[in-house]
């Protein structure tokens, strides 16, 4: 089997661009400010053109690609209903520790041109906008939520047709999925490049804008959901449905820590189906499909990550959130989590949509981009452990019912 080498550059590159944008920001001349901020400018402008048609084309391509039997779809029902679940509290509990911990203080009077962008852009304009009328518009506006719809529409639609037609046009949605998938691995190659440019300004704008504590609290409000998440609210689940925690999290712990340093749920996806037969005696019919829909669809860690980043990001911007809003966001985190479709930073992606169709400030976004990996490797285990949950409780379910006839 080939192996594949990270280059210096790959594997060092972060830890140099942290220094020296340090550097930079510090002591460096007016001009390094200047292509500082026309590079960071370049990268957000790149990640915004990978983002939608990366979750379109995943979304379509996953749907249209699912097998149509009866007893697939009883299982696909019991596993969303699991995955809505777990995501929803999941969000919740972000919501929660942010209202305790408080990232942003008080949030100052509301930029004029950002006033503007959030009247035009209201909730009720929004939820009556989700609706498209127009195929190509939701991708032009920067509408996440229509493309959701576009994208599942389609999907469905593909699926009902006969396999003759369904097989060759979900074939070719995946190939062009991953085209736009080459394109994004071109633009994380730079990413050590980006992140000079992001960290030189932020040294340069710290004292104007967010100081580093807000930065420290925010990384604390997503850690902390996913943690706690993880070892008190997942086996909560489990010990209600009888399954015993500590021998689940002993029997999955290899796969745990293969998802956290390979920051892949997805890669690994194989290693989690023989582990959870082998050892946890699932059955192979619900490890074989559970894990699969799982890693498409049930991402608890990005629905924390989605809901905290966009409060913090829009309140650091000067934009208030009233309570009904805040608990609105649960819900649209739950669901653009679950159209996250497992792609590799699929999270800060979809964060930088969302944030974008509310013609919110998205340069923020640069410095927590830096400590995204790191995030990303709790994010993919607590992923994977969700998906074991999951996969066990509804394993569980499967058994009673095949014993039942």
């Amino acid at each position: 089997m080939q192996t594949y080498k990270l280059s210096f550059f790959q594997r060092y590159g972060i830890i140099m661009a942290l220094v020296i944008g340090t550097i930079l920001g510090l002591y460096g001349p007016n001009w390094t400010h200047i292509v500082a901020e026309n590079i960071s400018t370049v990268f957000m402008r790149l990640l915004k053109f990978v983002s939608l048609p990366i979750i379109s084309l995943s979304l379509m391509s996953t749907i249209s690609g699912l097998d149509k039997s009866q007893r697939v779809w009883k299982l696909s029902l019991r596993i969303l209903t699991y995955t809505i679940l777990t995501t929803f509290i999941s969000a919740s509990l972000a919501l929660f520790l942010f209202e305790i911990i408080k990232p942003v203080g008080e949030i100052s009077s509301l930029p004029s041109a950002v006033h503007h962008a959030m009247c035009a852009h209201s909730y009720c304009a929004e939820a009556i906008k989700v609706v498209p009328d127009n195929f190509l518009k939701p991708f032009i506006d920067y509408n996440v939520i229509s493309v959701f719809i576009i994208s599942i529409l389609i999907g469905l639609a593909i699926l009902a047709l006969p396999d003759q037609h369904r097989k060759p046009m979900s074939q070719t949605l995946h190939r062009c999925f991953l085209v736009i998938m080459q394109i994004t691995k071109w633009i994380v190659q730079v990413l050590p490049v980006a992140v000079t440019a992001f960290v030189t300004l932020f040294i340069k704008e710290m004292g104007n804008g967010l100081v580093m504590g807000s930065l420290t609290k925010y990384l604390g409000v997503v850690t902390s959901a996913n943690i706690i998440h993880a070892f008190v609210l997942l086996p909560l689940i489990l010990l209600v449905h009888k399954i015993p925690v500590f021998k689940t999290l002993q029997g999955m712990f290899p796969v745990l820590s293969l998802a956290f340093f390979s920051k892949s749920s997805a890669a690994s996806m194989p290693s989690a189906v023989e582990t959870a037969e082998s050892k946890l005696g699932v059955d192979p019919t619900v490890s074989r499909f559970c894990f699969p829909m799982c890693t498409t669809i049930n991402m608890n860690a990005c629905a924390a990550f989605i809901l905290t980043t966009v409060l913090f990001v829009a309140q650091s911007n000067g934009i208030p959130f009233t309570l009904f809003n805040k608990i609105l966001w649960i819900f649209i985190a739950t669901i653009a989590a679950i159209g996250n479709a497992g792609v590799p930073m699929g999270c800060f992606f979809l964060t930088n949509a969302l944030l974008s169709a509310f013609n919110v400030p998205i340069e923020l976004m640069g410095i927590i981009l830096p400590f995204y990996g790191l995030l990303d490797m709790l994010e993919s285990a607590v992923n994977i452990w969700s998906d074991s949950c999951v996969t066990v409780i509804v394993d569980k379910w499967w058994k009673r019912i095949t014993r039942q006839g």
